[in-house]
């Protein structure tokens, strides 16, 4: 259920972005870049329907995305660094934001906001958030989101670690992932080697 999208543009991107000199500007704008180019790999399989349409020239039968818009769901706060380039895919997509922070002692979830648009059950749901390393986090999103009726879902990252891999696919087996990156392993305090530091700070210029 992992795939690791190796388009030569995404790890060209990719390595500017983890390049600790690049500053906050360039940051955010290769995290969208390299999350608008995962997201057409994200979305190959949407359903599609037949629709009937007129060019300038005559009637014809085209294609369209079949059933309700999709919802892009952004773990807050890093997650908004992805979200914005999906968004620029499909601009009509619908949002759902879980606001979720990692206790530095324990590790683990805390949940303190979620929002999300009605009728989850008939939509694919998309979770983004630039890096899986424990798991945790992902997870317990991805439960909330189940809990409130969502039941086609994807998880989407820059880079995941292995061990973040193992939990969530412990949680969810049937939830995809699709990273740009699975990297070696996470150190003492749960970060990402080689990892791009913190992306949080790194898009908001906080540290």
């Amino acid at each position: 259920m992992l795939t690791v999208i190796d388009h030569p543009l995404v790890q060209h991107k990719l390595t500017m972005l983890r390049m600790k000199e690049t500053t906050t500007g360039g940051f955010r704008r290769l995290a969208r870049e390299i999350s608008l180019l995962l997201g057409y790999e994200v979305l190959r399989d949407l359903p599609l329907e037949p629709v009937t349409i007129e060019t300038p020239m005559e009637e014809m039968q085209a294609m369209q995305v079949q059933g309700k818009k999709l919802c892009f769901v952004s773990i807050l706060r890093a997650g908004a660094g992805i979200l914005e380039g999906m968004l620029d895919l499909v601009p009509a997509a619908r949002v759902a934001h879980v606001g979720m922070y990692r206790d530095h002692e324990t590790h683990e979830p805390v949940e303190y906001y979620f929002k999300a648009p009605e009728a989850l059950e008939e939509r694919l749901c998309v979770v983004v958030d630039p890096m899986l390393a424990t798991g945790h986090s992902a997870a317990a999103a991805v439960t909330r989101l189940k809990q409130a009726g969502a039941q086609q879902l994807k998880f989407v990252c820059l880079l995941a670690a292995p061990e973040g891999v193992k939990a969530f696919e412990a949680a969810h087996p049937d939830v995809p992932i699709y990273t740009a990156s699975l990297d070696r392993q996470l150190d003492e305090n749960a970060y990402i080697l080689p990892g791009l530091g913190d992306a949080g700070d790194r898009l908001f210029g906080t540290k």
